[in-house]
């Protein structure tokens, strides 16, 4: 539990972080449509960080395998969906919007996975 309460802890942080960055680094320099690029990739990893949380918690349960692999997925989803689009909207290099829909379908994935560890309990 302590390791995913950690993981989501730094990612609730570096959401927060980002999230600022944007709004007071980065605005100005990118067009509105990169910074709505860049806001969404925040507020999904910021919507995942707290999912991690759940996750830390729920990990306690019978159904500690798939709350671990839903954890899992969140992040990786954090990793290819937000960090793609914050790369794409300050580099606008295009082979990363390729990663974008893998990161979107490891989130469902991960929220299939919490449903399924729900199922579990009982």
């Amino acid at each position: 539990m302590q390791v995913w309460l950690f993981i989501a802890a730094i990612n609730g942080f570096l959401a927060v972080a980002l999230g600022a960055f944007g709004s007071h680094g980065l605005e100005g320099r990118l067009s509105s449509k990169d910074l709505t690029t860049f806001e969404t990739a925040v507020r999904y990893h910021m919507y995942h960080a707290l999912a991690l949380g759940l996750c830390a918690i729920a990990s306690r349960g019978v159904a500690r395998d798939q709350v671990i692999a839903a954890a899992s997925l969140f992040t990786l989803g954090i990793v290819l969906f937000s960090g793609s689009l914050y790369l794409y909207s300050v580099r606008h290099w295009r082979p990363l919007v390729y990663l974008t829909p893998l990161g979107g379908l490891a989130f469902l994935s991960g929220w299939v996975m919490l449903a399924w560890a729900a199922c579990t309990l009982s």
